[in-house]
């Protein structure tokens, strides 16, 4: 599996904290091409890595990396497949923004199916175009339609059958319960009036201030205020009970999925697969089996220094310690439907606390010797986690 990190956008989004330039179009075009050979650079050096890795997924994320042209992306695209030898690909996601492709139209989604995209992952957030300028997002509800019909339109002129999802944020101190709810409705409706099906998945995130986000500051100068916990979990609770009724699985905490169209590639990072992350900003994690044991290794390439070219960044290791695996095997098991073997998690949480959090409800069997937390207790996941461990 191969993440590529896009650490471009036209403008930043209030809420993000995420590695990212801004590129205008007049320095563009340097930009893209130094940022495709330090990439293409990275992938023939990690090309070993990247090829004794069996799990054939990419997932171009960012950022936006729906501002890089199509040759940008071939270029990268084409070094990334090359290493992997050509072998077909289980899936194959990339990123956008509704704006993007508005502007740019069918040719590009044509291009972008062209170069083996299987699964899009749209950026929408709001349908309320008032939360849209608030976040500082490039598109407004109606632009979010149009995107939405234009790739569906283009991949049925294709013939290609395209997975689309879609995230959407909630949370927030100004969204009120019937602006929720209307922007539930409205991201189950996109397509019908053409007649296409709804989003295949929905990812939806409850808004939290990061650090280094312009949100940040806004709280530090008083001009924002969180939403209360009992906000964000009626929120919650109308999210998980409107995309039941729509048929959708809730198979991890903020993700939601038609049946058999869960995410292959982010699922892959809930069971610990390991995965290699390109460009700026990307974080791997590489599995090592030697004579002592097994071994696994985080690595990060850092961000590119203000007034550096995109070729400037390197890459920082460390291993980590059983107790970091543990506490990750724990956490992010538990953050799915799927949920954790009952003897893995008594060994590595401990017989007392699981009997415990069963016999109280903030654990379940799930009858093929699994454990999971409830997901009426989805809500308060991070909370059960922490205790457990």
């Amino acid at each position: 599996m191969v993440y590529l990190h896009v650490p471009f956008c036209r403008s930043f989004c209030t809420y993000c904290s995420f590695y990212s330039e801004t590129c205008s179009k007049s320095r563009q075009d340097t930009l893209f091409s130094e940022y495709a050979g330090a990439v293409v650079r990275e992938t023939e050096e990690r090309s070993e890595e990247i090829r004794n890795n069996p799990f054939r997924t990419i997932y171009i994320g960012g950022g936006t990396p729906s501002v890089l042209p199509l040759d940008v992306l071939s270029r990268i695209v084409s070094g990334i497949r090359n290493a992997q030898d050509g072998e077909p690909l289980r899936e194959f996601t990339i990123e956008v923004n509704p704006e993007d492709i508005v502007e740019k139209g069918e040719e590009y989604v044509a291009g972008l199916l062209s170069l083996g995209v299987s699964r899009i992952s749209m950026g929408i957030q709001s349908f309320d175009d008032g939360i849209l300028r608030w976040m500082n997002r490039r598109h407004d509800s109606e632009r979010a339609v149009r995107a939405y019909s234009i790739i569906r339109r283009t991949a049925q002129e294709a013939r290609k059958d395209v997975d689309v999802s879609i995230d959407l944020i909630f949370g927030l101190s100004q969204l009120d319960e019937n602006t929720w709810d209307r922007t539930l409705t409205s991201a189950l409706a996109l397509g019908r009036d053409e007649g296409f099906r709804a989003p295949d998945h929905i990812s939806a995130y409850q808004l939290s201030i990061e650090e280094g986000s312009a949100l940040e500051e806004m709280a530090a100068r008083g001009d924002y205020s969180e939403a209360s916990e009992d906000v964000c979990a009626r929120q919650y609770s109308v999210l998980c009970s409107r995309l039941k009724e729509a048929g959708y699985g809730h198979y991890e905490v903020s993700n939601f999925a038609l049946p058999g169209h869960e995410a292959v590639h982010n699922s892959a990072y809930w069971t610990r697969i390991p995965y290699v992350g390109l460009g700026p900003g990307a974080h791997s994690l590489t599995v090592l089996q030697t004579a002592e044991g097994r071994r696994e290794i985080r690595s990060w390439n850092t961000q590119v220094l203000p007034g550096r070219g995109m070729e400037a960044y390197t890459r920082e290791v460390e291993e980590l310690s059983p107790e970091d695996v543990r506490i990750e095997r724990i956490m992010l098991a538990l953050r799915t439907a799927a949920g954790i073997g009952e003897s893995d998690l008594r060994s590595l949480a401990g017989e007392g606390n699981v009997d415990s959090f069963l016999k109280d409800g903030l654990l379940e069997r799930k009858g093929n010797g699994c454990l999971r937390i409830p997901e009426s207790h989805f809500f308060v996941s991070d909370e059960i986690i922490r205790e457990l461990v």
